[in-house]
């Protein structure tokens, strides 16, 4: 049988249709189309995987977009084909609800830690590993988000593998009583994941909703005029944070605790 290296090889152009050598050192994930392709149309690089689960470009400055879809079992699929190229960094360019009365749509939140509510990441380390970004580089976007003249919150955020729950008052009570900042499918995922994998990684999310508030779940209006307000910001703000690291080559790796 071959190795979890060889397979990985294998199956990352196999998800994505792009050829390993494309792939740069540094990785953005998003759960959105639309970010490949403005990627790609800023760049002038061709899409890959059109026919495939996943979509990926790359541009000749050692970067590569991905949208590996949604939910936690892709998160985790993904990082662990990325063991294929160990990238020097992986940013997630994601959207996420709003818990707090300070948080505003369109406010962008640097997770300083996400809960473990999807269980998907408890195949990897047990349930009392905290799940961790690499603070160097939440340290790199944070500065670009300023320099873009964005403010951002920081905070934990709860991922889960449930998508409708926003009518179920026992598990609003139980999220509330953890008094996340934000709500998302994927982070806690990737957090742990790349620390299994030995990948540093980070998360800049956008909120797109604030669903503990009256009218406040995301309808498809709702979410497009987010994204025809913020993406073009978010994804820029990922290009620059990951190509400065590029150019810098700095050391971000979270060493294993």
């Amino acid at each position: 049988m071959p190795d979890r290296l060889a397979i990985a090889r294998d199956w990352l152009p196999r998800y994505t249709g792009m050829p390993l050598d494309r792939f740069g050192d540094h990785v953005l994930l998003t759960n959105f189309y639309s970010y490949v392709e403005a990627f790609a149309e800023e760049f002038g690089a061709w899409i890959h995987g059109t026919d495939r689960p996943m979509q990926a470009a790359s541009n000749d400055r050692g970067l590569s977009i991905i949208n590996f879809g949604i939910g936690t079992a892709n998160a985790a699929t993904i990082m662990d084909l990325l063991i294929a190229r160990q990238p020097r960094g992986v940013l997630f360019l994601g959207k996420c609800g709003g818990l707090k009365e300070s948080t505003e749509i369109g406010h962008f939140i640097l997770p300083t830690a996400a809960i473990r509510g999807e269980g998907t990441s408890d195949d990897y380390f047990p349930p009392r590993v905290p799940a961790l970004p690499s603070f160097k580089l939440h340290k790199l976007v944070s500065e670009k988000i300023l320099n873009r003249g964005h403010d951002y919150r920081t905070g934990v955020v709860y991922t889960t593998n449930r998508r409708m729950w926003e009518h179920d008052d026992q598990f609003i009570r139980r999220l509330e009583g953890m008094t996340p900042i934000a709500v998302d499918m994927e982070t806690a995922t990737l957090f742990v994941v790349g620390h299994a994998n030995e990948i540093a990684r980070g998360a800049l999310l956008l909120v797109s909703d604030l669903p503990l508030t009256p009218d406040g779940i995301k309808t498809e209006a709702s979410d497009r005029a987010v994204t025809n307000r913020w993406a073009r910001d978010h994804l820029a703000i990922g290009i620059e944070a990951m190509h400065e690291l590029g150019v810098s080559g700095e050391q971000i790796k979270h060493f294993r605790y």
